[in-house]
């Protein structure tokens, strides 16, 4: 998936649900703290911020949002490149969730700890933009 020149603001004016689109603001403004980034869009419906390189076993390789998330029907998708394993700790404590292998689902923001949940985003995006996440094998990609 490629950045587009698609206006992130559009998209999430567009999001139908109001706590989507609420939560979708409030990770706009986290997500450019933490990063230090403006928001692209990555795709019709991924916000990202910052990049980072990735290598598969196989040998393909790419670059993709560092940081991101997606306002989804079902949850808010939180994308986290190195896994959500590393976050076992900060995961209890965080509050109402589900989790994929890099995907972190958030129903409503107001029901989960934010000081955490910055704290595993921070730890997220150091770990994939320090150089050395995207030059090993990774199962990694958002």
């Amino acid at each position: 998936m490629e950045p587009t020149s698609a206006s992130v603001s559009d998209f999430i004016d567009a999001v139908a649900s109001p706590t989507r689109k609420r939560d979708a603001h409030t990770l706009v403004d986290l997500m450019t703290r933490i990063t230090g980034q403006e928001p692209v869009m990555w795709g019709p419906t991924i916000v990202g911020f910052g990049t980072y390189h990735y290598r598969y076993a196989s040998g393909r390789e790419g670059d993709a949002g560092a940081a991101g998330f997606s306002p989804r029907k079902a949850a808010t998708t939180v994308y986290l490149p190195d896994g959500v394993g590393a976050y076992t700790d900060q995961l209890a404590r965080l509050g109402a969730h589900t989790t994929g292998a890099g995907c972190l689902y958030l129903k409503d923001l107001s029901k989960i700890d934010l000081d955490v949940l910055e704290d595993i985003i921070t730890e997220s995006y150091q770990r994939v933009t320090a150089g050395t996440f995207g030059q090993r094998t990774a199962n990694s990609g958002s």
